[in-house]
């Protein structure tokens, strides 16, 4: 069975930095694509970041160059460092993992299939 942890979230202000950690149990997260979605209140999900199998990621164009998605296969674990947050940026954040596809770099939530239950973040102004 396949669960995704979420963990690291909270409330920052403008400009400051969160580190989010995704631990994975029933999968080895450096076999598949994985990646970190968000979502508002009445807004879509969106993808945020995006790493496969073999380390190359893709990124929103509204986070590039702020963010930064990694993974620790020793301890199973997708990390999403968020430096220079904006107003504009709290939201829910999902840890997700696809168990069909290792080269995928899609920000559609479409191509994955396992999901966390989310952190919580918030961004004052």
């Amino acid at each position: 069975q396949v669960q995704l942890v979420e963990s690291g979230g909270g409330s920052v202000q403008a400009g400051g930095s969160l580190r989010l950690s995704c631990a994975a149990s029933g999968i080895s997260l450096r076999a598949y694509s994985t990646g970190w979605f968000r979502q508002a209140p009445g807004e879509a999900r969106e993808g945020v970041a995006v790493i496969n199998s073999l380390g190359r990621t893709n990124y929103a164009y509204s986070v590039k160059g702020r963010f930064t998605i990694s993974k620790d296969t020793d301890k199973n674990t997708l990390v999403l460092q968020m430096d220079s947050l904006k107003p504009e940026e709290p939201a829910m954040y999902y840890c997700a993992a696809s168990t069909r596809e290792a080269h995928i770099v899609q920000l559609s939530s479409a191509y994955y299939g396992f999901w966390g239950q989310g952190t919580q973040v918030t961004v004052s102004s």
